[in-house]
């Protein structure tokens, strides 16, 4: 069975179980009668935010309860990454800013730092997933008992805290785990009151939007705007140039997840404008990468959940993603492949979008809802010829399709 009549059989589950007619839960999400229908039958795929969110809301679920996610493991490597899970969990839930557990001896200030270096350099912008996973749980172990043993090296490992629970919380998010990455956040939120730096601060406002933001819109464009104006007294500093630039593209991926067209271009205008005053492409501080290629990459992602895949080509032909990390560029291949998929005559550049994104970061694109499902949705409609063939390799390596 194909994603999209999984995802169809489970919305028909939660509906009959919500007690709902199919005509009640597609007035309540705002769609037609006819579109719900197509969708429980496995005819149509749910391929933005909108309507997902939207299906969720009018059965009162989260929306993994409809995708499935976490999602079975298909592959060695998707298996790999969700193996560390556990133990990532753990050491977020056993581990306090301020207590020190007494088996724990934490090595030299230089070895630390080395493993968060490869962390945050290597691991993370690869979306690495299992190697991350092997490393986070350790670190977080030694940074917290180092937090108490060794004051000389404080607010470097505050700072270096941040890091790893940003790193957490993306990972958990990415491979569909709830909970977890909101347990990250309320850990670094902990860090950043003690580092009283409104830089670090606005990351977590960062943080929480990407990790509750599915849940909530209007609550993620609120704190982020919220966040956004917090820093306008700093602005400075370049860090948090960065941060407030990345909130007004948090804010515009909220508006674009509620069809906000116009708002959705205010943040992004906004967050552009700052990006042309900075010297660099690619900014430095919390992984974020913000500048002028982010904005671009971001104009593109919106675009496509807006569902304006006619203009993705347009707004593409101005970026240059190589110069941000794989795992990022991954993203940004993925969008760009939804939107191109959409329009006929741009519908084979968009399937070698999709694949060369899997290529990057296959981790993280064999576990995103959205990815899955256009893939599912092209699978019914590839013809047999050579980019059926990838498309059908693609789609049995995200677990969308059986080999053959």
């Amino acid at each position: 069975m194909d994603d999209a009549k999984v995802f169809g059989k489970r919305l028909r589950e939660v509906r009959i179980w919500r007690e709902l007619t199919l005509r009640e839960a597609a007035g309540l999400a705002g769609r037609s009668f006819s579109f719900w229908g197509q969708v429980e039958r496995g005819e149509r795929a749910v391929t933005n935010r909108n309507t997902l969110e939207a299906m969720a809301g009018a059965l009162r679920v989260h929306p993994t309860e409809l995708t499935g996610q976490p999602y079975p493991r298909a592959d060695s490597t998707t298996s790999e990454a969700h193996a560390v899970v556990t133990a990532v969990e753990g050491a977020l839930n056993d581990y306090e800013l301020g207590e020190r557990s007494a088996d724990i001896r934490p090595r030299p200030w230089e070895a630390i730092a080395a493993d968060l270096d490869g962390l945050t350099r290597d691991l993370w912008p690869r979306a690495d997933y299992a190697a991350q996973g092997a490393v986070l749980p350790s670190l977080l172990a030694e940074l917290h008992a180092t937090y108490v043993a060794d004051p000389a090296h404080r607010r470097e490992v505050l700072v270096a805290l941040m890091s790893v629970y940003h790193c957490a919380a993306s990972l958990t998010k990415n491979l569909g785990v709830r909970g977890l990455p909101m347990l990250a956040t309320v850990r670094a939120a902990r860090v950043a009151d003690e580092l009283d730096d409104p830089a670090w601060s606005g990351v977590v406002a960062f943080m929480r939007g990407a990790s509750s933001g599915a849940v909530h819109r209007p609550q993620q464009y609120r704190q982020s705007v919220a966040a956004a104006d917090a820093l306008r007294p700093h602005l400075d500093d370049r860090r948090s140039i960065e941060i407030y630039g990345m909130l007004h593209l948090n804010a515009a991926l909220a508006c674009a997840a509620q069809h906000r067209a116009d708002d959705t271009v205010t943040h992004l205008d906004e967050a552009a404008a700052l990006a042309d005053g900075l010297d660099d492409e690619v900014g430095a501080f919390a992984n974020l990468r913000f500048g002028r290629t982010i904005v671009g990459m971001w104009r593109v992602s919106v675009a496509t959940e807006l569902g304006d895949g006619g203009r993705v080509a347009e707004l593409a032909r101005d970026v240059h993603p190589e110069v941000i990390p794989a795992s990022r560029q991954s993203v940004y291949w993925a969008d760009l492949g939804r939107g191109l998929v959409t329009e006929r005559r741009t519908r084979d550049q968009g399937v070698q979008a999709l694949i060369y994104a899997e290529q990057l970061a296959p981790q993280r694109i064999r576990n995103n809802v959205f990815v899955r499902e256009t893939v599912a949705d092209l699978l019914r409609q590839a013809r047999r010829d050579a980019g059926g063939r990838e498309l059908r390799g693609l789609a049995w390596r995200m677990g969308v399709a059986p080999r053959g």
